[in-house]
């Protein structure tokens, strides 16, 4: 009787867990509608919001937030975040070239994501004083309280080249994982590299 009792209170137990579980991911879970963070996360596919991640950004995550211009809900990779400097050129050999100085002193990087191979040809340049694209290249410092971000898929993205910066208190919390479809590996994957570049002119 005892063995039984126990058993059936470790049958509770995980019959809770499970629907915690359940829980977090119907209420922490949201699906993607557009494809500017494509081929990193898809149309229609579901997505994992890290509880306890809003009003955070770092470099490089993938993050949910409001932005103000539309009043809208979009998720993009956070590439700068304050203090850091930023500008995107383009040049003869390669249309689209992403420039970072992590905390406005040090070396330059280029930024490059695996997800942009094929989908940057657009590119532009950046950037204006509020983070949105110029006509020529421009070093801008992110400011505090703001953030610079870019989709995954920067020719059919409307980001920080068309919005500006983002800010950080209206973030909604960083993307952790694929829930939907099981076809799709859990992780997001395509975390950027830097590789150290000449500083802008």
């Amino acid at each position: 009787m005892r063995a039984l009792r126990i058993a059936g209170a470790v049958v509770g137990v995980l019959v809770v867990l499970l629907v915690t579980a359940v829980g977090a991911l119907a209420t922490q879970s949201r699906t993607v509608d557009g494809h500017s963070m494509e081929p990193t996360l898809r149309n229609g596919s579901r997505f994992l919001v890290t509880p306890g991640s809003a009003d955070q950004v770092h470099r490089f995550d993938v993050v949910v937030f409001n932005e103000s211009v539309r009043n809208t809900t979009i998720v993009k990779r956070v590439i700068g975040v304050p203090g850091d400097k930023v500008e995107i050129r383009s040049s003869t050999d390669d249309a689209y070239q992403v420039l970072l100085q992590e905390a406005g002193s040090g070396p330059w990087y280029r930024v490059r994501v695996p997800a942009w191979a094929g989908q940057d040809a657009f590119g532009g340049t950046c950037c204006k004083a509020d983070g949105s694209g110029s006509t020529v290249a421009q070093v801008q410092t992110v400011p505090a309280g703001h953030f610079f971000y870019l989709g995954d898929n920067p020719d059919g993205s409307a980001d920080s080249r068309k919005f500006g910066w983002g800010e950080v208190p209206k973030v909604i919390g960083r993307v952790s994982m694929h829930t939907w479809p099981l076809s799709l590996s859990w992780g997001i994957g395509g975390r950027p590299t830097l590789t150290e570049t000449t500083a802008p002119m």
